[in-house]
C-alpha cells in the first residue's frame, strides 16, 4: 500500500511539473518565424495592410491609399507614366493640364479656347465625298459660319465677309490685283456698275456711258443720245441732231437737222439761225437787243472797201424808206412815197438823186439836191 502511495505521489509530482513548464512555455512570447527568401507563397497572404512592399517590378511607398483595385478595374488616383505601349480607349471624359505631343491626333469633332502653333500644313484628308465640304466651321451663335472647299469650280467657300489689314493686298500668280486704294494694273477688263470719283481716266477702244453716251473707236465720233453720230460731236434729241464738225478745210458747228438753231443767254434766244437760213437777232418780245460790229459790214459783197464800215450789194431800207443808187430813177418795182435813188452819175448843174413822191410801180419820181455849176 505505501508502495502504490508513493508512486500515485510521484505521478502527481510529475504532473504538477509538466503544467509549470507548459504554463512556462504558454507564458513566454512567441518567437518571430524565420523564412528563407522566396519561401512565402502568395496563397497564404490574405487580408491586412502590407507596408514598404517591394518586389523588382513594383516598390510602394506609399503613406495613404492612390490605387484601388476590384472587379471593375483598377482605380488610381494620380498616375505618373512615361510610356503606355498599348492602345487604351478612353471611357468618359480625359482632362490634360499640360502639353499634348502626337504625331497623329484623329478627333470627329475637337473644341478649343487656345492658340494653335503649327510647324506642319494643317491637312484636310479626303474621304468617299472626296476634299469637297472640308474646312473650318464655327458653331454656335447664330448660322454655322464656314470656310470650306467647294466644287464647280473647284474654290474656296466663305459664309462671311474677309477683312484683310489696311496695307495688304490680294494677288493672283503673285501679282497685285487689289489693295485699299486701287485695282492692279493688270487687270484689263470688268463689269464695274457704279464708281466713285474718277481721276485720270485713260480708256481703250469703244465707250458706253449710261445707254446714252457713246463714242466709237473706229469712227472717233462722240454721240449724246445717239450711238450713230454725223460728226465728231453729236448731240440728239427727239428729232433734233446738234454737231461739231472739223474738217480738213473747215470747222462746222450747228443743226444736222431742219431745225432752227439759237444761241441764248439767261434761258433767252439771243440769235436765232432759221432752217431756212434767215437770222434773227434778238426777239421778237423785246427791242433790248443791241448789235455792235468792230470793224467792217459787207452785205452782198466779198470785200468791204477800207474807206467805209458797211457796204452792200443792193439798196437798204431805213425805218420803211428805200435807199438805192442809180443813174435814173426806177422802172419797174413797186415803191413807197419817201424812196431816194441816188445819183451815181452826179454832174455839174445835174441833181443828187431822185425822191419819190408817190407810191407806185414804179410811182412817181422828182430829182432834188441840184448840183451846182
Amino acid at each position: 500500500m505505501e508502495h502504490i502511495n508513493d508512486t500515485v505521489n510521484k505521478i502527481k509530482i510529475g504532473l504538477t511539473q509538466v503544467a509549470n513548464g507548459i504554463e512556462a512555455v504558454a507564458n513566454q512570447p512567441a518567437p518571430k518565424p524565420e523564412f528563407a527568401n522566396n519561401e512565402i507563397s502568395g496563397d497564404k497572404v490574405h487580408g491586412g495592410v502590407i507596408s514598404m512592399f517591394e518586389s523588382i517590378g513594383i516598390k510602394d511607398e506609399a503613406t495613404e491609399r492612390v490605387m484601388h483595385v476590384n472587379d471593375s478595374g483598377v482605380s488610381v488616383t494620380n498616375l505618373v507614366t512615361d510610356h503606355i505601349s498599348s492602345s487604351p480607349t478612353v471611357y468618359g471624359d480625359l482632362t490634360v493640364q499640360g502639353l499634348i505631343t502626337a504625331q497623329r491626333l484623329h478627333v470627329d469633332e475637337i473644341t478649343a479656347d487656345v492658340r494653335n502653333e503649327r510647324t506642319t500644313p494643317l491637312e484636310f484628308v479626303a474621304d468617299d465625298n472626296g476634299i469637297y465640304g472640308k474646312g473650318l466651321q464655327w458653331r454656335g451663335q447664330g448660322p454655322t459660319k464656314q470656310f470650306i472647299y467647294r466644287a464647280n469650280p473647284d474654290r474656296l467657300y466663305s459664309t462671311e465677309s474677309i477683312d484683310i489689314a489696311q496695307d495688304a493686298s490680294f494677288s493672283i500668280g503673285n501679282t497685285t490685283v487689289l489693295t485699299t486704294g486701287e485695282l492692279g494694273s493688270s487687270i484689263r477688263n470688268s463689269n464695274l456698275v457704279k464708281v466713285g470719283t474718277l481721276q485720270n481716266l485713260r480708256t481703250q477702244g469703244d465707250l458706253t456711258i449710261d445707254d446714252y453716251i457713246y463714242y466709237g473707236s473706229d469712227s472717233q465720233r462722240l454721240g449724246f443720245g445717239t450711238d450713230a453720230p454725223n460728226a465728231s460731236i453729236s448731240v440728239t434729241s427727239l428729232e433734233t441732231e446738234f454737231v461739231i464738225d472739223v474738217e480738213s478745210a473747215t470747222t462746222k458747228i450747228g443743226n444736222w437737222t431742219t431745225n432752227d438753231l439759237q444761241v441764248v443767254t439767261d434761258n433767252t434766244a439771243r440769235i436765232t439761225v432759221r432752217a431756212t437760213g434767215k437770222i434773227d437777232i434778238g426777239n421778237n418780245d423785246s427791242d433790248s437787243a443791241r448789235v455792235s460790229i468792230f470793224g467792217k459790214l459787207g452785205v452782198g459783197v466779198n470785200n468791204v472797201n477800207d474807206a467805209v464800215s458797211i457796204s452792200t450789194a443792193k439798196a437798204i431800207e431805213v425805218a420803211g424808206t428805200k435807199i438805192l443808187t442809180g443813174i435814173t430813177i426806177p422802172n419797174n418795182g413797186t415803191f413807197s412815197q419817201g424812196d431816194i435813188v441816188y445819183n451815181t452819175n452826179a454832174v455839174a448843174t445835174g441833181y443828187v438823186g431822185w425822191v419819190c413822191v408817190r407810191e407806185g410801180t414804179p410811182g412817181e419820181w422828182k430829182p432834188f439836191g441840184q448840183i451846182a455849176s
